[in-house]
């Protein structure tokens, strides 16, 4: 498959994903997101592939969206603010994507290192398992202006006092936190997290398809009969409430006015430190 956004590789069963937009800290635009989704369902079908990694190229795993490109943005310039459906509909076209990793039936691991930010943590957190570098930064900061995470694992990875922590501050917590209240799976030193993603890839590997499959598929039952489903429809409408909230539009208003550094500056200004250790 010819990608743009992303560079494949594949082998011995384990097909590698790079997010390639380093200049953009892998920021996700609506290509990124489409290309992701068409790879990760070729591979599903692919008997020869058993397991994918997911990475990030350059300085981070993802950034979140591409607000330039309107990720995220009920009133992007250009673009007339759409009713609350209409954003709707375009939530769940984007982030019904991530939500659906968690459906593939092959495991996929998510490599982070760098920024995981908004969206990128619903690209992560809907993987299989999460491999983390120890100083990676996570967090979902679009909570302070105008945003829920679109997908929701946050509760049933951490339980709901980390969950509300995490989103009723919009704080970012590094690596070694993330592991230790059960977010990632592993933290391990940045120079270390390749060989450890893919040490493990290749375990999982080993293992034939069928029972992969098999076995990925009755912790997935187990999530559903937790209401994963369900929950995941609702995080579409959470996500929609807070677009339409003032800040949202004060945000967005400094980005057309002034650009996204400047935005992001006003909203980190009434905050102070955004990182909890």
């Amino acid at each position: 498959m010819d990608v743009e956004r992303l560079t494949l590789s594949e082998s011995d069963g384990v097909l590698s994903v790079i997010l390639n937009r380093p200049e953009k800290l892998n920021a996700i635009d609506r290509l990124m997101e489409s290309e992701l989704s068409q790879v990760l369902e070729q591979a599903d079908r692919c008997k020869a592939i058993r397991v994918v990694v997911i990475q990030g190229a350059g300085r981070a795993f993802s950034a979140g969206h591409d607000i330039s490109d309107g990720g995220g943005a009920p009133d992007a310039e250009g673009v007339s603010p759409p009713s609350p459906q209409e954003d709707l509909a375009l939530v769940r076209e984007g982030a019904g994507r991530f939500a659906r990793i968690m459906q593939l039936s092959i495991p996929v691991i998510a490599s982070v290192h760098g920024y995981c930010m908004g969206i990128g943590t619903c690209l992560a957190l809907n993987c299989d398992l999460v491999v983390a570098a120890e100083d990676a930064e996570i967090g979902f900061p679009p909570v302070r202006w105008g945003g829920s995470p679109p997908t929701h694992m946050w509760t049933y990875l951490v339980g709901p006092q980390w969950a509300k922590y995490m989103l009723l501050t919009g704080d970012t917590i590094d690596g070694r936190t993330a592991e230790r209240i059960g977010l990632v799976f592993r933290s391990v030193p940045a120079a270390e997290l390749t060989t450890v993603a893919f040490e493990l890839a290749a375990k999982m590997a080993r293992i034939p398809r069928d029972l992969l499959v098999t076995n990925k598929g009755i912790c997935n039952k187990a999530l559903d009969l937790m209401g994963r489903t369900t929950l995941q429809q609702l995080a579409h409408e959470a996500d929609v409430f807070g677009h339409f909230s003032p800040d949202a539009r004060e945000f967005f208003r400094i980005v057309r006015s002034s650009g996204i550094k400047a935005a992001l500056e006003w909203q980190q200004s009434r905050f102070g430190s955004s990182d909890y250790r």
